[in-house]
């Protein structure tokens, strides 16, 4: 039921229908389409299904000031396409809540989803945690697929809806031409919408006006703020360089398969209730529904270390088959949440190591995928390959990356992450030294292999070995 009115949906049903803030602002092209395509389709009498829940969240305020002028607002509006912001809201995990009957099917019947939205990032649980498809496509598209309600069909041959006079009606029917596109551009976007637009963009309005501003040399860090702290990354700082040594009697936090996303290890988008940042937040006194996403709270630390590796389909190998953040604590074999495992490891004074696959740390160039592992003690990661930017971050944490010398993974190795881990030869290092893993067995037996450093330049090495950028900086700065 949605509120009383009966809806059934299925695989392949589309339930997020979103016009978004990272490809509009800057194609008037689409978007005049777009409002255009609405205009057939309300023109023809057709309607978004009830169960599409549809949004439009321009970049900029031109985009509103020449859809208005073109008289296509009212258009996109009778579909559902009303503005609910401007800027970031479905692509970066802030597509707000389905309605309780709809993700209660979801979750009861097992069901595969679908949200479009013309955004560029479509990465696992990060538009809804419920739907499990998520298509990119340009905002004449989105509309098309919320008229229609599913994915699974063929816009070329079957109808995407039923006009008021119950004939079928195809795509190609209500698709506008690309002249009259080109005509209301044309006439509806000019050079003085953008000036009336962004001549004050700096002033800001009257909540920006009567933010309290203290005057100080130094940032005044507020202790009761669950949105930015002081971050921890100079405590216990030396002026002094102590290289890294080797390590010793590590263990695995987790164990990975390929394609692993900087979403996988540090998600944007909404924070569930049960996990470790959820329950941080409510123990500090904030409503799941004032959560925000994870994206919003970057400032905080406290939030984003609970949350990285905090996907909620990531797959550890270590609990497989179950997905989301858990893992196992070695040597006890005990299962819990990753972020737990990783503080009792720091207690006890374990170094971690991450198993990878290939193409680890695909996706967005993150920055606290970086610093949330750095952050959980994680001092290696060893994959087969890297996604060059998240590898580079990795180096500017103090992370070591390291990939397999043969054409191997931890499986081939028959590792499973149980193991008690050595790596040799991580002092005076160079670019690409080799080193030597050891992972030991419960029953003594060994795992011997090598890997290869992948700190590729002169530069990467000395990040490391002062244990990431920002020490390094400091202390050239201290020492200038």
């Amino acid at each position: 039921m949605l509120g009383e009115k009966e809806v059934k949906i299925g695989n392949g049903s589309v339930v997020i229908a979103a016009i978004t803030s990272c490809t509009n602002t800057s194609n008037p092209f689409v978007m005049i389409g777009a409002g255009l395509l609405a205009k057939n389709a309300v023109e023809k009498g057709l309607k978004v299904p009830a169960y599409v829940k549809t949004s439009l969240a321009p970049g900029s305020k031109v985009v509103a000031d020449y859809l208005e002028a073109a008289g296509l607002m009212p258009y996109l509006e009778a579909l559902g396409f009303h503005i609910v912001a401007f800027g970031c809201t479905t692509c970066i995990g802030n597509s707000g809540p389905l309605d309780p009957g709809i993700e209660g099917a979801v979750m009861q019947e097992n069901l595969t989803v679908a949200a479009v939205l013309s955004g560029n990032r479509n990465f696992e649980a990060r538009i809804h945690q419920r739907i499990k498809a998520n298509f990119l496509a340009s905002p004449m598209l989105v509309i098309a697929y919320a008229l229609a309600g599913r994915m699974d069909m063929n816009m070329d041959t079957e109808s995407i809806g039923t006009a008021s006079n119950g004939a079928p009606v195809l795509l190609k029917e209500i698709w506008p031409d690309t002249a009259d596109i080109e005509k209301m551009v044309a006439a509806y976007v000019d050079p003085d919408a953008f000036r009336k637009a962004y001549d004050d963009i700096f002033k800001g309005d009257h909540y920006w006006e009567d933010l309290a501003v203290g005057e100080s040399t130094t940032f005044q860090w507020d202790e009761g703020s669950t949105y930015i702290k002081n971050p921890p990354y100079f405590e216990n700082f030396s002026l002094k360089l102590e290289k890294p040594g080797s390590l010793d009697g590590g263990h695995a936090l987790l164990v990975l398969g390929d394609s692993v996303t900087t979403d996988h290890i540090s998600p944007a988008g909404a924070i569930p209730e049960e996990y470790p940042a959820g329950q941080y937040l409510v123990a500090k006194g904030v409503k799941p529904e004032d959560f925000n996403s994870y994206g919003s709270r970057r400032g905080n630390h406290d939030v984003m270390m609970r949350g990285t590796f905090g996907n909620i389909r990531i797959k550890n190998k270590l609990v497989h088959p179950k997905e989301g953040s858990y893992t196992q604590k070695f040597p006890e074999a005990d299962e819990m949440f990753v972020f737990d495992a990783a503080m009792q490891y720091g207690k006890e004074g374990k170094p971690l190591v991450v198993l990878g696959g290939t193409e680890y740390g695909t996706g967005s160039s993150r920055d606290w995928a970086a610093k949330g592992t750095n952050l959980l003690g994680v001092r290696a990661v060893i994959a087969r390959s890297f996604e060059r930017i998240h590898r580079s971050n990795l180096v500017g944490m103090g992370v070591l990356p390291l990939i397999y010398t043969e054409d191997k993974n931890w499986e081939d190795l028959g590792l499973t992450g149980s193991e008690t881990y050595f790596i040799e030869g991580m002092e005076d290092m160079v670019p690409r030294k080799t080193l030597k893993v050891r992972a030991k067995r419960n029953n003594a037996a060994e795992v011997v292999f090598n890997v290869m450093a992948r700190l590729d330049t002169a530069v990467d090495v000395a990040y490391f070995e002062h244990g990431g950028i920002l020490p390094y900086v400091l202390r050239q700065i201290m020492q200038s």
